[in-house]
């Protein structure tokens, strides 16, 4: 079994976005092998939705045996269990956004990637694997070419 590195954005836009946060971090933990690095919740104004709530993100870093499908798969379903809706988010209310945004050094989703909090995130989340030891590959800078 292939062990894949991933990194998933995480947001909320709602009053109970520390919560929603928290859950899917625990969720995350199930799928992962060992520890899942965080970064620090960063309060950020909303990109694709205009007169609605700032969102609440985080960046995450988990080794698992998974394959990506597999896992966009369950992150999908954390958020239909969080309460997510197409009719809210239609409407600007985002309970819980989960987003496979790299693995094993492709970036899938390179608009997000680019984004100014998943860049500090993810820097973040890079300087705390290199204090506390975490076998890691190198999270910089990510590969152009992935299969």
């Amino acid at each position: 079994m292939q062990t894949h590195q991933m990194i998933i954005g995480m947001g909320s836009n709602t009053s109970t976005a520390a919560e929603l946060l928290k859950t899917a971090v625990s969720r995350l933990r199930e799928m992962a092998e060992g520890e899942v690095v965080l970064s620090t919740p960063e309060e950020t104004e909303p990109i694709d939705f205009v007169g609605t709530s700032w969102f609440t993100n985080q960046v995450a870093w988990m080794s698992t045996g998974l394959e990506p499908a597999d896992v966009v798969r369950r992150l999908k379903r954390i958020e239909r269990q969080a309460g997510r809706t197409k009719a809210e988010t239609r409407q600007g209310i985002v309970r819980l956004d989960l987003d496979l945004l790299w693995v094993d050094g492709c970036v899938l989703r390179p608009d997000d990637w680019q984004r100014p909090y998943i860049q500090r995130g993810v820097a973040e989340i890079q300087a705390r694997i290199a204090t506390d030891g975490v076998v890691c590959q190198a999270l910089f800078p990510p590969d152009d070419g992935c299969a």
